[in-house]
């Protein structure tokens, strides 16, 4: 019998990164999850088999612990889920300096930070390493400008993701996702998407299965589709 993929998901206690916990259980993946607050995380206790911790994303001595718990294990897939829509009014002029570093911190920064210290426990080779990204995050994108610190949030974790990249990766064989789950159906995405969750991580995970061994650094979406920088 062949020895069970393993993944680890950053975010995982609602919404995408719950659904993908759910897809990657369906298709025989062993997981670990975290979860920022433990006491939301019922639902993801319902999902039989799922090694739970806990970690504040955005805390680097919490980051620490976590590696320490993690210490010896391999993963075939990082996923980096955590993140946020920032301040309701996205203007610049209106932004206090306080919100618009917790944006970039969260969505840009500590998924990177995480990423270098976590990394060397990715299987070589055939391991890939993702990061929930946004199709908002594409400079070329034309929607969505009532959401401009978002988008420039993601626009920085996919330049970031690319300088990690190529400084650290590139020769290491693994494949490195910058990933767009199209508009979903979730606290983030709001009611009027038109997408629900679980087709959303049923396509993610196809392309994280797929793309596995290739190597790279890629922007695409749930159904495989390039996305302009």
């Amino acid at each position: 019998m062949a020895t069970p993929r393993t993944a680890l998901i950053i975010g995982a206690s609602r919404g995408l990164g719950l659904g993908l916990v759910k897809q990657l259980r369906a298709n025989g993946w062993q997981v670990t999850a975290t979860v920022r607050d433990p006491q939301r995380a019922e639902a993801l206790r319902q999902v039989p088999g799922v090694a739970i911790e806990t970690l504040d994303i955005d805390d680097g001595s919490a980051l620490q612990v976590l590696a320490g718990r993690l210490e010896g294990q391999v993963f075939d897939l990082l996923l980096v889920n955590a993140g946020i829509m920032g301040p309701a009014d996205q203007s610049p002029a209106a932004v206090k300096a306080e919100a618009l570093g917790q944006l970039f911190m969260t969505n840009a920064l500590a998924p990177i930070r995480l990423a270098e210290r976590l990394v060397g426990q990715v299987r070589p080779r055939t391991g890939v390493l993702a990061f929930m990204s946004s199709v908002l995050g594409s400079v070329a994108c034309p929607e969505g400008n009532d959401k401009s610190l978002y988008k420039a949030s993601k626009a920085a974790l996919n330049s970031l993701t690319h300088s990690f990249f190529v400084e650290q990766l590139q020769d290491s064989g693994l494949t490195v996702l910058s990933l767009h789950p199209g508009w979903v159906k979730t606290d983030m995405g709001g009611d009027q998407a038109p997408l629900e969750i679980e087709p959303s991580c049923h396509g993610l995970v196809q392309q994280l299965e797929r793309h596995a061994g290739l190597g790279g650094h890629r922007f695409i979406d749930y159904q495989g589709q390039t996305i302009a920088w």
